[in-house]
């Protein structure tokens, strides 16, 4: 099954619908896709959708927004090795041996969460401005102290996730020992449809799954990877995120960036030249296969409001 939230053109709403046949089927009722998932009736809302909708609307017509608007957490982690071992270097370091001993994440704005078209603006002060291209699941059930082999249970879907990154303010902030924090909560975009596992099974292979991940920047092919490389698996990244917690219905798991998955990383191999960062007027394309896509303009962001005297220099 393949679900969306998108913006009704009968009342304006938000609203949820399965895609069937090239058409959003959209669900009766004010219903989010989290209070679905919560309530474990998707399979009922399915039957309800197809035999019942409130309206049809094709998809080529459909506002989509992300499927999950609002998540209640997002945690995003680091989970590819080409990416970890390249991009540390970029930033004058080396892989941790500890990277290899559990999946690591950091906890991003839920309130920043963009659909797949939605404008992405540069954050305040940023001369440095990159994408990630990623895979998120979506948690479908409460779970705590999941076991690696069994958390795949707790998964309700999968999106593609873009973790839009200032690389300049995220590297001044982290020389603390904290963040990323600013240098990332400008925007998390995530693309239109949340696509049930079983849809994905038949390409299972190694610990992901043997799907092209690539992205473009005004037309032009940047990064192309396969989620099949990924080093930490889904079960292994929920096991440690539920270690002392819950996860919820609707938290969002970001993969972490795909080898090459970034201009940091292409900058660092190939030069700033022919990779350099995003300005306001760029459009970015990132596309999983089978999954889907997030295709944004980037908009010129706010301008800074200093705090400190640190800050004048960005404005």
């Amino acid at each position: 099954m393949r679900w969306a939230t998108y913006v009704s053109p009968s009342d304006f709403t938000e609203r949820v619908g399965l895609l069937n046949e090239g058409s959003l089927h959209g669900l009766r009722g004010n219903d989010s896709l989290i209070d679905i998932l919560t309530s474990g009736t998707l399979a009922q809302a399915a039957e309800e959708a197809i035999a019942d909708p409130f309206e049809v609307v094709p998809s080529g017509q459909a506002s989509l927004r992300a499927p999950i608007s609002r998540p209640p957490s997002i945690r995003d982690f680091m989970s590819f090795e080409s990416h970890v071992v390249t991009s540390m270097r970029a930033l004058g370091g080396d892989i941790h041996p500890g990277w290899y001993e559990a999946p690591v994440f950091y906890f991003t704005n839920p309130a920043a969460t963009r659909g797949p078209h939605e404008e992405v603006p540069l954050a305040p002060g940023t001369s440095a401005f990159d994408y990630e291209l990623e895979v998120a699941a979506v948690i479908g059930k409460r779970g705590s102290d999941l076991h690696p082999d069994q958390a795949d249970d707790h998964i309700a879907g999968y999106t593609v996730l873009c973790d839009w990154s200032a690389r300049d303010l995220q590297e001044r902030e982290m020389t603390q020992s904290l963040g990323p924090a600013k240098g990332k909560d400008t925007a998390t975009s995530l693309s239109g449809f949340l696509v049930t596992p079983d849809e994905l099974e038949p390409f299972r292979r190694n610990k992901g799954f043997n799907l092209r991940m690539s992205a473009a920047v005004n037309g032009v092919a940047y990064s192309e990877g396969n989620l099949a490389d990924i080093h930490w698996s889904f079960g292994e990244m929920l096991a440690y995120a539920s270690r002392g917690t819950t996860l919820l219905p609707g938290d969002v798991i970001g993969s972490g960036t795909v080898g090459t998955g970034c201009i940091l990383e292409l900058a660092r191999v190939h030069g700033s030249d022919r990779y350099p960062y995003l300005q306001a007027g760029d459009r970015v394309q990132l596309d999983i296969e089978k999954i889907g896509s997030i295709q944004v303009h980037m908009t010129q962001g706010p301008d800074v409001i200093p705090v400190c005297d640190r800050d004048k220099e960005f404005v």
